[in-house]
């Protein structure tokens, strides 16, 4: 090899070494700017009871892409479907340490957060979807100041629907439910105050245990809507649904007021009202899928009970306004209450 060889391959090598340098050098500098890029998008963590593939879980997964469309991607929704992040009270505790940032809730959740609001839940309150539909509309700017006081953002209100007993047995009468081994949600006092005025002794249970427990035999009696018995899977451990309708079971989505704010100014209304339009277009939809999911129950062989003879009736609805009495000073002001009468008079 003569030198002239030896620098050329000398000089090769430094070239060579060179572009590896420089090529490296971009390389991180392309993914340093990849990492800014993605620290800089919002992911807002949602959780929710509804399972995948729900009616509830794809009006959700088109609320995410038409955020996405909006913000340009710079906001988006991660979802934690079917129960994954705990019962109501779980995700509550998640949201307040920043684990989750959104979530539904039935009222149940929703009264951890805002007892008053409970007065959505009580029993006989409503007579039809109508009636449901006007208070949300009367009562959505209150309560949107309400919970924006203990840190969250209303996004919009998807009410459950009409409440049934779903069980193993007939219940037609008040002492039909005495004999029943009855679930009581874990920690709802609205709940507790309605099976203290029946006079049942409920078994207090999270939602996530309530399926087992079905199984096991150390219940056999729920309440809910006929979505949530559904989608929950409760409906296949019982054999009669409730003729007569307890009360319209509230829900809405709520965010964490910390969160929205890191949303860019520029994208907040964008996400809030994408939100609000799509959760309105969802409480039709909830609607309508209560119905089918009784059809689709009964062709499954669950069974009506037969509607409670008047006298009966009568004697639910006397306990409904004992309910009523009982709570009013606790959950919520007799002002809320006398305000929400209020509305319901201009419907009724």
């Amino acid at each position: 090899m003569t030198f002239s060889d030896f620098k050329i391959i000398t000089v090769n090598s430094v070239v060579k070494r060179l572009v590896w340098v420089m090529s490296l050098s971009l390389f991180l500098m392309l993914n340093v700017t990849v990492a800014q890029a993605a620290d800089k998008k919002i992911h807002i963590k949602f959780a929710t009871l509804a399972p995948e593939g729900s009616t509830w879980m794809k009006e959700m997964h088109r609320l995410d892409k038409e955020v996405q469309e909006a913000t340009g991607g710079s906001v988006a929704l991660k979802f934690y479907a079917g129960g994954v992040s705990g019962d109501e009270m779980d995700v509550i505790r998640k949201m307040r340490i920043g684990q989750i940032h959104a979530a539904g809730f039935t009222g149940v959740g929703l009264g951890e957060i805002l007892p008053e609001v409970r007065v959505l839940d009580l029993p006989f309150l409503f007579e039809n979807d109508r009636q449901v539909e006007h208070i949300y509309e009367a009562m959505d700017d209150y309560f949107s100041k309400k919970f924006a006081e203990k840190g969250y953002v209303l996004l919009g209100w998807v009410p459950v629907g009409w409440v049934h007993f779903f069980s193993k047995y007939e219940i037609r009468t008040i002492d039909d439910l005495k004999k029943t081994k009855s679930w009581m949600w874990e920690g709802d006092p609205l709940a507790q105050e309605a099976y203290s005025v029946l006079n049942v002794k409920p078994f207090p249970l999270s939602v996530t245990d309530v399926l087992m427990s079905l199984q096991t035999g150390m219940i056999d009696t729920v309440y809910t809507s006929p979505v949530g018995a559904l989608a929950l899977q409760w409906f296949s451990k019982v054999n009669y649904m409730s003729g007569i309708r307890m009360g319209n079971s509230t829900g809405a989505v709520l965010m964490t007021k910390e969160q929205y704010e890191r949303v860019p100014p520029e994208n907040r209304k964008q996400v809030l009202d994408i939100s609000r339009r799509i959760l309105k277009d969802l409480i039709r939809k909830t609607q309508d899928e209560n119905a089918k999911s009784i059809d689709a129950m009964m062709k499954s062989g669950l069974r009506p009970a037969a509607l409670p003879v008047v006298s009966e009736v009568e004697k639910f609805h006397q306990a409904g306004a004992s309910i009523r009495q009982n709570l009013t000073g606790k959950l919520f002001s007799k002002e809320l209450l006398d305000k929400v009468l209020s509305h319901l008079k201009e419907v009724r």
